[in-house]
């Protein structure tokens, strides 16, 4: 079931015909400019980004750890142990928040495809394509994407035996990794959204149904 927070399903089919025709229409307007903001909004580029920073802090407490490890002095374990676990009490939460987020997206998307199938409105639909949106989450997502692999294979290539240590190299690869992950998730989203889209309001209502 949706959340409460969500706009709700269209009607049952059979109640329709005994609800006013421009209140549907209205609904329908204003409940699917609502979604694809949730689902292709600024802030929705931002939670990602959020997420993404939370998953770069815990795995510098990592890092941290690994490098605190490799000194092999004593003291050196004890902190490394302490990093350890302020990492792993960071990215746990990190990934159950991950997992909200697909969650709540998917059944943004069954809601997209719901009430796009009720009907035609070309002011409605093209606002709904976002075109817009859709570049800004393609470039911002490309250039986050491009630095996070010019860290990853920066780090590995500059890497000098004595002069860096396996830790560090670790350290900065998982960093650049975690960057240009998070771009594939979002160049994904943003031609996932744009392909589906164009796809429904050229198609017809057919086409609306989920996975398809």
């Amino acid at each position: 079931m949706p959340r409460r927070d969500l706009p709700p399903p269209p009607p049952p089919v059979h109640l329709r015909a005994w609800l006013d025709a421009n209140t549907v229409r209205a609904d329908r307007a204003r409940f699917l400019s609502e979604l694809g903001r949730r689902s292709l909004g600024f802030g929705r580029l931002m939670l990602l980004w959020a997420v993404s920073a939370v998953f770069v802090l815990g795995w510098s407490f990592v890092g941290m750890a690994f490098m605190a490890i490799e000194t092999h002095e004593p003291l050196a374990y004890l902190f490394g142990l302490i990093f350890a676990v302020l990492g792993v009490g960071v990215l746990i939460p990190a990934g159950f928040w991950f997992a909200w987020g697909a969650k709540r997206d998917r059944q943004v998307r069954r809601l997209m495809c719901a009430w796009a199938e009720l009907d035609r409105d070309p002011p409605v639909d093209a606002a709904v394509r976002a075109p817009g949106r859709s570049l800004i989450w393609l470039l911002a997502s490309f250039v986050l994407g491009a630095f996070g692999l010019w860290v990853t294979f920066a780090s590995a290539v500059s890497a000098r035996p004595g002069a860096d240590t396996y830790g560090e190299v670790a350290y900065t690869m998982g960093l650049g990794m975690i960057l240009w992950i998070t771009a594939l998730l979002g160049l994904g989203k943003a031609g996932a959204h744009y392909r589906w889209a164009l796809r429904v309001f050229r198609a017809g209502p057919a086409a609306t149904a989920p996975g398809r």
